[in-house]
């Protein structure tokens, strides 16, 4: 069983300051730094120093050639990873305030143009119960979903950024949802702010052949499937540097432990601490722990 990752890669480019700048400010950056990222290549990290077999698929541009070397280099099976000779590499514009909290700005770039042929090209490798992941930062993503379920594979869906075109998405060919309280809420077609237990059964009553996943930041995660009902789990205290790629952390470690058919409880408290030590630390990519880091790690 592997798991393929059809996602993004962006190259992010990160900016220190002490507040975010609102409309119509200024803000003077204290440091500028350049990382490897994108919802995908960091779910698939994620996956990787999990310790689950991923395969990464995707397009970057002739600016990227070291950003793919750096995926192979973390132990992601980098043969669908392209160089686009049309397009350059998807980007990102980060502001990082004093408290750890980001503003993210993102370009699609080559992210945003993956030929049809792909698809066939890349699902041709797929096997009966593989594992697709999918983000909502590439162009495609509905024809990906339908194409995933149809080869016989597991479908797990972030759908970030929440646009409203995801709800004409097939859906239903979903099996894993993982989601924050905003991507729920704009899923259920309810405000922001609506109370996540009522988002999650809402979700179920929806998908209720889905398990649904929801991220709550500083309070933790629930999930709530079929089989086990909601399931809770408290959040890890940490110092908090940078939030960039919690929920993509997050993320890969509870798809590698479901995946592996962990009880739900065990792969929620082993996201949430792989988590922790992400926001710990700066960056994306390089912010992202390792499975022995994550099981030695204490609040």
């Amino acid at each position: 069983m592997k798991v393929i990752n059809f996602g993004s890669l962006n190259l992010d480019y990160v900016y220190q300051v002490k507040t975010i700048a609102q409309p119509g400010e200024t803000v003077p950056c204290d440091t500028m730094t350049r990382f490897p990222g994108g919802k995908g290549a960091n779910q698939s990290v994620a996956l990787a120093r999990a310790g689950i077999s991923v395969w990464h698929a995707g397009l970057l541009g002739a600016d990227g050639e070291w950003m793919r070397r750096l995926l192979g280099d973390a132990g992601i099976d980098i043969r669908f990873v392209q160089i686009s000779e049309t397009w350059p590499s998807g980007h990102a514009i980060i502001q990082v305030d004093a408290r750890g909290m980001n503003s993210i700005i993102v370009y699609g770039g080559a992210n945003q143009h993956i030929p049809h042929s792909f698809i066939a090209q890349v699902l041709a490798e797929a096997q009966e119960g593989d594992w697709l992941v999918l983000q909502n930062e590439i162009n495609l993503t509905p024809e990906l979903i339908k194409a995933g379920k149809a080869a016989g594979m597991k479908i797990c869906f972030n759908p970030a950024p929440f646009t409203a075109d995801v709800l004409d998405f097939p859906l239903d060919c979903v099996d894993v949802f993982i989601l924050n309280e905003i991507e729920a809420a704009g899923l259920a077609r309810r405000p922001e702010g609506t109370d996540v237990d009522d988002l999650a059964e809402e979700l179920q009553d929806a998908f209720p052949e889905s398990m649904i996943c929801i991220t709550l930041g500083a309070d933790g995660a629930v999930c709530r499937s079929p089989e086990t009902g909601l399931v809770r789990q408290n959040a890890f205290a940490t110092r908090v540097v940078d939030t960039t790629a919690a929920g993509d952390t997050f993320t890969g470690f509870f798809l590698a432990e479901i995946a592996q058919h962990a009880s739900v409880q065990t792969a929620l408290e082993l996201a949430c601490r792989a988590a922790a030590l992400a926001i710990s630390r700066p960056g994306a990519i390089p912010s992202i722990p390792t499975r022995q880091e994550v099981a030695d790690f204490t609040a």
